[in-house]
């Protein structure tokens, strides 16, 4: 695996321009230390939107899929620190999956990444996959993309915190299919050609994908912030 781990937490939101500036001091220096405090929580990358606007996509990297069940991470969703009950409600229009690593190949972070939502059409699964993991093998030779990495929700068996209670209702991704680069031009021509929803339907996705560009705005490890 090139990403830090078997699973990942991968969120996207939008935080207003009046909020950008406290979020951001909030998200590096409060809680990005803060869950990589956490046993298995191994790296953390934010990106904003690529134009500009309000989006914001946050990766956490994780040795595996329990470590989203376990009592000190569970502990942390149930006590969140004041600045953090303070920046939650501004969390509008969340995304939130909690991810299994299907596939990974090349670099994890990049200056440049593409985010794909999509689900595979019914019984269409396994096919899809199939079709994928060799393409993500080949595509590490394109121009532009230095990592590509195949994600699957898969809902872990908690009650619903409190964190999650502050900012509302959650919405998830299915699959995810994450390409880092350092050329944003070339990561948006992927986007219109192998990323495109008319080229992954015919490999077994369903209609109705979403592609979003985004820009690097911060990343750290566990051994960077102690």
């Amino acid at each position: 695996m090139s990403l830090l781990g078997k699973a990942c937490l991968a969120m996207w939101w939008d935080m207003a321009a009046d909020m950008r500036a406290e979020f951001e001091h909030w998200h590096s220096h409060e809680h990005f230390p803060e869950r990589l405090g956490l046993p298995g929580f191994h790296r953390a990358s934010r990106w904003t939107s690529a134009d500009g606007g309000e989006g914001i996509f946050v990766m956490y990297e994780l040795a595996s899929h329990e470590i989203l069940s376990s009592p000190p991470y569970l502990t942390s969703l149930n006590a969140p620190s004041p600045w953090s009950a303070k920046m939650m409600p501004h969390h509008r229009n969340m995304v939130r999956s909690q991810c299994r690593v299907l596939a990974s190949r090349g670099a994890g972070v990049a200056r440049q990444a593409l985010t794909v939502r999509l689900s595979p059409a019914s019984g269409r699964g396994a096919e899809l996959l199939a079709a994928l993991k060799p393409r993500m093998a080949q595509w590490m030779g394109l121009p532009g993309l230095a990592g590509v990495h195949l994600l699957r929700h898969e809902a872990p068996p908690i009650a619903t915190t409190t964190e999650q209670k502050i900012r509302g209702a959650d919405q998830t991704a299915d699959w995810v299919l994450v390409a880092c680069g350092y050329d944003a031009t070339m990561l948006g021509e992927l986007a219109q050609t192998l990323f495109s929803e008319d080229n992954l339907t015919k490999l077994g996705a369903r209609p109705g994908q979403i592609n979003a560009l985004y820009a690097l705005s911060h990343s750290a490890t566990v051994p960077e912030i102690q």
